[in-house]
């Protein structure tokens, strides 16, 4: 009799009446206000404003889930594909099924629209969202759990994962390969945060650290799972993808330290330098206006310089009568 064991949700779906809540996609949507969320903070500490990365994450998150959803159906056609399955179904991503070598490329390409748009380096955004996006992982893979899938080998251990009879799966106790994963990117998001601190990391370092410690983990999380993939020369391919991505990591920072040390100073452009037309105009109406004022006082000295003029018929009246006008004179 086990005695410790982790057990599994019944069903991954509650229905509100009508709508289906399904424990899959509300770990994808808290990860993702996870990310925001921390990469905002990392945003402004860098000098950029707020909300630029909520902004750029309207390009990036959708971009993320089509290549996720993608790169899951590529490599795992079959389950779609193959004699007696439906092809419609390649489409249900709230059954599950994202690649995260699929979800970081393709959402890359809608990161660097969003910073092309806003004029902000792509290298400094990806640094600032690096330990976002492996707390979004943590968060995203207990939609696993939700819906019993990506466990592990078969497994006495106390914190083993129960998972109960279903379409192509057999009930028993597995690794919780899902939980390993979830603790691992928990480790890579502090990991970077303490290193971007300690070595000022820039110019997509933060980033590419997070991409080549994610691998490290998931190599050996990989080799633990069960579930049905493609094998090449006895590995599955996401250990393949892993070992490649992992060593494309490394030889970037390598290089990038040495071609560009150091952080960037400015990552974002302010809004003033962004509108210079505008500013001019504002300038010179500014300027305009103080000439006005200035003139405007002038003005009455001007008036003023005429009136102590004598004209030279009256030099001589001034002469006689110098006490009475000196009086009235006082008296304006």
């Amino acid at each position: 009799m086990d005695l410790a064991y982790i057990p599994s949700p019944s069903t991954g779906v509650i229905h509100l009446g009508p709508i289906p809540l399904r424990g899959y996609a509300f770990c994808i949507i808290i990860g993702v206000f996870v990310a925001v969320w921390l990469g905002n903070k990392r945003w402004i500490a860098r000098g950029g404003t707020a909300g630029t990365v909520a902004d750029i994450a309207v390009w990036a998150v959708p971009f993320g889930l089509v290549g996720g959803r993608l790169y899951h159906v590529i490599t795992d056609y079959q389950l779609y594909f193959s004699e007696g399955e439906n092809w419609v179904d390649a489409f249900k991503i709230w059954e599950g099924g994202l690649g995260i070598w699929g979800a970081i490329a393709l959402g890359a390409v809608g990161a660097w629209i969003g910073c092309r748009r806003r004029g902000i380096p792509l290298p400094a955004y990806a640094d600032a969202i690096a330990p976002g996006i492996a707390l979004a992982q943590a968060v995203g893979r207990w939609g696993n759990w939700f819906n019993q899938e990506l466990y592990g080998k078969p497994t006495d251990l106390p914190w083993a994962l129960k998972i109960s009879a279903g379409a192509n799966r057999e009930a028993g106790l597995y690794h919780p390969t899902f939980l390993y994963e979830s603790l691992w990117c928990i480790g890579v998001a502090l990991l970077v945060i303490w290193a971007d601190r300690r070595f000022k990391l820039g110019h997509g370092r933060a980033f590419a650290l997070y991409v080549a410690a994610y691998c490290a983990g998931r190599g050996w999380i990989e080799y633990m799972r069960v579930d049905e993939a493609h094998h090449i020369l006895g590995l599955r391919l996401n250990v393949w993808t892993a070992i490649v991505v992992f060593a494309l990591a490394v030889v970037y920072m390598v290089v990038s330290a040495k071609v560009r040390p150091g952080r960037e100073e400015i990552v974002e452009p302010k809004k003033d330098a962004g509108e210079p037309a505008d500013t001019a105009g504002t300038d010179a109406t500014d300027a305009a206006d103080a000439s006005g004022d200035k003139a405007a006082e002038d003005e009455p000295a001007r008036d003023a310089a005429p009136q102590d003029e004598v004209p030279a018929e009256d030099a001589g009246t001034e002469d006689r009568h110098g006490a009475g006008n000196g009086a009235g004179a006082g008296g304006r």
